[in-house]
Formats: structure tokens, sequence, C-alpha cells
């Protein structure tokens, strides 16, 4: 009689999973040409300059500017917002702590909107929790598949927000037509290990705006107007977020790779969305209508099951998951928003006379939110696999739905 992995049968899969490869020699060369260099300083260099110019370009945008992080390009367009203590933005629920601790390190309140069926934020809670406070939103593109993006933006243009996209998850990613981060005012991308274009750790953010782009450039470089006001001038306080030559140099030959990972990313996708159509309790990975799909991550979603003991099951089968991706929403992950921890005992700027009300972070306020991730298990995977490894993810998910009991 057939039995599950996790209760003594034969796992599913058993041969290791291919691992991700996202360098060549074009990378080894250009890392080994900055370091003979002997320059690895931005500044004085030309490596991170280019990679600006190649990354803006891709996006058909006119400015870029590279930091440190995805955090710290979430951090560059907040800070170009230049919002004033307790102004209010407007954020997706399920998304990396990185999308709100710059938020908050500007002395803004982040507040977060309820999702839709796609775990992206509904453009109809946005528009509900804005107030005379609100200064921007920042809508967060999960997994690699679009929010309503021209819902939002036409929301900010209604209010006269800023619209800012973080596209840390979608790289290359496209829209009704038009790739994910030309549709706000500014938008950011993280290039950390497991990201579609990555240096192991590093940020871009792209804008059309000239005003934004010199204050995110001056941003990254703690505010110093080099040689503009004299010997040492600083016009504004701003943290170092300076990209070096040599993370340029592994991001720049990427860029001309990008799209056709995209595109390898898109058919596995295709593949497995497929091969679970009509399993019982299972649904496929969703995709807004208009967008493509660029499978970062791969949600899946589970009814009938609890999303711990499904993906339990599933990756005692040798397919690995991790139930519910965050687990819980963002904000009752983090205690700077739930205990408000923030600056030393003060909880600025949430106790502060700046704030124009009391906000509290409940499991509740984003009730959508809790029931998702619930039933949701990420599947990794990435361009290195092939259409038999998406096979044995599909024949370990059948297993697990058609054995696991029900509840």
């Amino acid at each position: 009689m057939e039995k599950l992995a996790i209760h003594g049968d034969d796992k599913v899969r058993t041969n290791p999973w291919p691992v991700r490869a996202p360098f060549g020699e074009e990378e080894i060369a250009l890392v080994t040409e900055a370091i003979r260099s002997q320059n690895l300083f931005a500044l004085s260099g030309h490596f991170v300059r280019d990679f600006e110019k190649e990354f803006a370009a891709l996006y058909g945008m006119a400015y870029g500017a590279a930091c440190t992080s995805g955090t710290a390009a979430i951090h560059l367009a907040v800070g170009a917002v230049n919002p004033n203590p307790g102004d209010e933005f407007i954020t997706a629920p399920i998304t990396d702590l990185g999308t709100v601790v710059p938020i908050l390190l500007q002395n803004a309140i982040p507040i977060f909107a309820d999702v839709d069926s796609t775990y992206n934020m509904d453009p109809e809670d946005v528009e509900r929790k804005i107030t005379p406070r609100t200064r921007a939103i920042i809508a967060v593109h999960l997994f690699g598949n679009a929010c309503r993006i021209d819902e939002m933006a036409e929301i900010a243009r209604k209010h006269n927000l800023i619209l800012i996209e973080d596209c840390s998850q979608a790289h290359a990613t496209k829209y009704k037509g038009r790739y994910l981060g030309t549709w706000g005012d500014i938008s950011c991308f993280s290039l950390q290990g497991s990201k579609h274009v990555t240096t192991g750790d590093g940020g871009m953010a792209l804008t059309n705006n000239e005003a934004f782009h010199r204050h995110m450039w001056l941003f990254c470089d703690k505010g110093y107007a080099r040689g503009k006001l004299g010997p040492r001038a600083y016009e504004f306080l701003a943290p170092c977020y300076r990209m070096n030559e040599e993370t340029a140099a592994i991001g720049l030959p990427q860029l001309k790779r990008v799209r056709a990972l995209v595109e390898k990313r898109m058919a596995l996708g295709r593949k497995l969305d497929e091969l679970l159509k009509g399993i019982p309790g299972i649904t496929p990975a969703p995709i807004t209508p208009g967008s493509e799909h660029s499978y970062w991550g791969y949600a899946l979603g589970i009814h009938d099951w609890n999303a711990e003991t499904f993906s339990d099951a599933l990756s005692a089968e040798g397919i690995p998951s991790s139930p519910g991706y965050i687990g819980r929403p963002i904000f009752m992950c983090a205690e700077c928003c739930v205990a408000k921890r923030t600056y030393g005992d003060s909880h600025f700027p949430f106790d502060s006379s700046y704030a124009g009300r009391k906000v509290e972070y409940t499991e509740d306020m984003c009730p959508n939110v809790s029931r998702a991730l619930s039933h949701m298990t990420r599947l990794y995977f990435h361009e290195g696999y092939g259409f038999s490894d998406i096979e044995d993810i599909a024949r370990g998910i059948a297993k697990v739905a058609r054995l696991l009991p029900r509840g």
C-alpha cells in the first residue's frame, strides 16, 4: 500500500537538484579586470556608472542609482520622497522587511493594504487606506507576478502621491506589454543571491525624474555634494550605500541575459501550471491578468491542508518547499511594527506629535493575508532546472495531495 515518505515510503525525488549557476566566464573576466585596475571605488572607476546606465537602458529609463542592497534601493526612493516625520507610506503585507525598514528609517509610518487573490496588494484597499498624511505607495510585485500596477498608478495620480515599485522579485517581467519598473515614479531592484540578476548583494533604483535621481545619487553617498560647494559639503542627512566596482562588474554581463533567463523560468512555470491542473485541493501559482510571471518563487495554493503540514510532507518527498513564505503578515513578524521598537525607548515616530493618528498593527487588519499564508507554500526552482525536474515536483505534489489527510 502506497504511503507518504514522511510515513516511511520511498521519496519521489532522491537525485540532487541542479545548483543554480548565475555566473560565467564574462563575469570572471570583468571582475578580474576590476581587481587588476587596483581600484574598486566607484567614483574613480567606470563599472558602477556603466552598470547604472545599462540597467536603466534595459528598462528604457533615464537614470539609475546603484547601491548596496534592495533595502538600500527602497531607502533611496523613500529618501527622494523626503517625507516629514509621521507621513505615511502604503505598502504590502506580504514582502520582505526590506520594503518596510526604509520607511521607518526616514521617520515615516508604514500602512499596510490587504491582498487580492494573487497575494499582491489590492488597489481598492490601497485607496481605502489613504489619509491626508499619505505621501507615497510602495507597490510590491510578489514572486515575479505583477500587482495591478496600472490601477496603482491611477490611484497615485488621483491623490497626488508618489508611486514606488518594488521589483526585487520581478526583474525583466512585463505587465500589459510593458516592463515592471516603468510604471511608477521610482522603481527598486534587489540583486541579492536569489534574484534574477544577482551580485550576491546589491540594489538599483531607476527613475525618469532628474530631481529624484540627483537626490538618490547623493543619498548613496551621505548627501556629499562632491566638488560642488567646497571641499566638504553635505546637503542633507543620508547614509553611505555606495556600490563598488567589483559588484557592478558581476552584474553587467547578466543584463544581456536576464530576459532569456526569465523566459526560461516562464516556460518551467507554465509546465508546472499544466501538470498541477486537476489535482484536488491544489491551485497553481496565480497570475495577474495581463501579467507575465517570472517565477522568482512558485506560490502553490493548498486549500485542504495547513501549509506547514503539507510543506513538511512535500519536503519529505524530496521536494523542497517553505510553508506560507513569511508565515505571518510582515508587520506581525517585526518588533519595529508590533512593539514599535525603533529609536531607544521613544517609539518614534509612532508616539510623536508628528504622527497624524495612532497606528496599531494587528493580525486582523489585513484579513486576507493570514488566510492566504496559511494555505500557501513556496516551491523552490530556478532557470537551471529542466522539465524532468518540474515533472518530479508535480509528482511529489500529486502524491502528497492524494495521501495526506485533509484538514
